[in-house]
């Protein structure tokens, strides 16, 4: 269980801290793009407006609005060095396409022979904004019918945004691989509390079932002697019958303790097939008694290695859950077949109330479905948690769900161990 626990929050603490990461690195390369596309598409508005001249900087003195047509005041975007940092080239063109003027002077990667192509791309796009080959351009209608594209070099501010998010992402993964291994060293430490709890609670249950072995046993004894003295008396059967009960939960304690332990004591190679067969049948009396007929599937000649006490136990716990709280009358069906290096076994039976059962606690330790039938049933709502147990113990797993609202499905699965 500390194992499990462990791993959980391992697991819990990566993907928290993962998760953040992420959104850090993604939230910096988002607005670190907005910001220079940003200042792309300003760029372009101004080139636009100014008829595909870059206007030169304000003088202080010089109201930005009076210097730059369609700016206000105090806009700043452009620098003294800006006109100079600055790569476009305008495209002036006709209804039809065709060209009729162009200027190359503030770009030197495109040449004579490049114009028709870029001309194309702005005359299919029409009005509007695009990107083509790394240069953002506007296309916009003139006076006179004839179209104007500015395209402005965007290279600069792509390259600073790929080497932004090539950084950040290496940043991102060095740092939650640095956090994984802090987590996974320091995680032990964190759990020493919840160990030493578990240590001290499993000892609990040790100690206390083996003191409570002998008076249990005394009791039993004197009851069989004082019945031999004075004969048959319902008040011994039933001091019997609570003194037997006990014993089963003390046993049930010691076995839910050991299988927490996580190991498996004997792991020997045995037939499961043979033992599950034989634990079916041993249950067949008992379940023609409480009205049901056990419907069994078992794949014959499936040979594993584990503990095959531990796996007789599972599936008498499974056949006697699914017998006391079947539907009166209803066919209980189990099966066990092979999967992947190990078996699938499945319990299924009707049962009433299904609106009660809360499947995620159905394995918690003296859990029950059903309120009523405490007494009737005479379990103590540990034999699922200890059914857990022995599916871990071999490296597997159980699970419960609900088939047609009517029936529940136990599926277990168990891998061979080395």
């Amino acid at each position: 269980m500390i194992k499990r626990l462990r791993k959980k929050f391992i697991v819990i603490s990566i993907a928290a801290v993962t998760s953040v990461m992420i959104l850090l690195c993604a939230g910096v390369n988002i607005a670190n793009y907005i910001s220079e596309f940003s200042k792309v598409n300003n760029t372009l508005d101004t080139l636009t407006v100014n008829q595909g001249i870059m206007p030169e900087p304000a003088e202080k003195e010089t109201p930005y609005r009076e210097h730059v047509p369609g700016f206000g005041q105090n806009d700043r975007r452009f620098e003294k060095e800006t006109p100079f940092m600055t790569r476009f080239f305008v495209i002036r063109f006709d209804e039809n396409g065709e060209i009729l003027k162009y200027n190359l002077d503030k770009i030197a990667a495109v040449e004579l022979d490049d114009i028709d192509d870029y001309a194309e791309v702005a005359y299919e796009r029409g009005e509007g904004r695009g990107y083509e080959d790394g240069y953002a351009y506007k296309v916009t209608k003139q006076q006179g019918g004839e179209y104007m594209a500015v395209f402005l070099d965007c290279h600069r501010e792509i390259n600073s945004a790929f080497t932004l998010l090539i950084v950040s992402l290496c940043v991102t993964a060095f740092c939650i691989a640095l956090i994984c291994i802090i987590i996974i060293l320091f995680s032990k430490r964190a759990m020493e509390p919840v160990i030493e709890s578990d240590r001290k609670q499993k000892q609990f249950i040790t100690d206390a079932s083996h003191e409570l072995k002998t008076p249990i046993t005394v009791i039993n004894t004197c009851l069989s002697v004082l019945e031999m003295e004075v004969g048959k008396q319902k008040w011994i059967d039933k001091a019997a019958a609570q003194t037997e009960k006990l014993k089963n939960l003390v046993n049930s304690l010691v076995t839910l303790a050991k299988s927490d332990e996580g190991r498996v004591p004997d792991a020997v190679r045995f037939s499961i097939s043979d033992a599950v067969s034989e634990t079916i049948d041993s249950f067949s009396d008992f379940a023609s008694e409480q009205g049901h007929t056990i419907n069994a599937d078992t794949e014959k000649g499936i040979e594993m290695r584990g503990d095959e006490y531990a796996v007789r136990q599972l599936v008498s716990i499974l056949i006697d859950n699914a017998v006391k709280y079947a539907s009166p009358g209803s066919e209980i069906h189990f099966s066990m077949k092979r999967h992947k290096k190990g078996v699938e076994i499945v319990s299924s039976n009707k049962c009433e109330n299904t609106d009660a059962v809360d499947i995620p606690h159905l394995f918690d330790r003296f859990y029950r479905a059903d309120k009523s039938r405490n007494s009737g049933t005479g379990g103590f709502g540990i034999g699922l948690s200890v059914a857990r147990g022995i599916c871990e113990n071999h490296k597997g797993s159980i699970s419960a769900s609900l088939k047609d609202d009517s029936t529940i499905v136990f599926t277990a699965y168990l891998s061979s161990l080395k």
